[in-house]
């Protein structure tokens, strides 16, 4: 097996789990906070997917899908364009509803169909490549791509704990 696919399984699994986290759920669970200062599902899976998208369309050179496919004006979310999630205070997580799950499933898929292209194309050589140099040492695309990775995974396994929670409470 080479790196690249063992990247495309763990890739393939974040797919999988923002699906199971969000599928059947309605509006009102979506958009649920535990806490006022709990992330939402909505939250969670849009931030995991707009780091996702971000990262890689730089690391890759590849235009954000968030952007080039007008997922930005689709969410309308009262944001900075730019915007991944980063640092979002209480107030600004929940400035991020969204209508139904395929809304976000649909921009998932669409950012999953781009890094898969990406990571299919890569070269053993290409993991070394330095794509960061803000950072002592610099980053390269294996240890972005891995970060990105388990970063996402972090994230998706936290909306499937708040689906439990909120499956658990009804």
């Amino acid at each position: 097996m080479h790196a690249k696919d063992i990247l495309i399984d763990g890739y393939e699994r974040i797919r999988e789990e923002v699906h199971a986290a969000v599928e059947g759920l309605d509006p009102d669970d979506l958009n649920a906070r535990p806490t006022a200062e709990s992330n939402s599902i909505a939250w969670l899976v849009w931030h995991l997917t707009r780091v996702q998208d971000d990262h890689l369309a730089d690391a890759f050179g590849l235009d954000q899908v968030w952007l080039a496919q007008d997922w930005e004006k689709r969410f309308g979310l009262d944001l900075p364009r730019q915007d991944t999630g980063y640092g979002h205070s209480d107030a600004k997580v929940a400035k991020v509803r969204v209508s139904d799950a395929g809304l976000l499933t649909g921009y998932h898929d669409a950012v999953h169909a781009q890094s898969l292209a990406a990571l299919r194309a890569l070269t053993a050589a290409d993991l070394d490549r330095v794509v960061d140099e803000r950072w002592d040492p610099p980053v390269t695309l294996g240890v972005r791509l891995v970060s990105v990775l388990s970063d996402d995974l972090q994230h998706v396994g936290q909306a499937a704990y708040v689906r439990g929670l909120l499956q658990s409470a009804a």
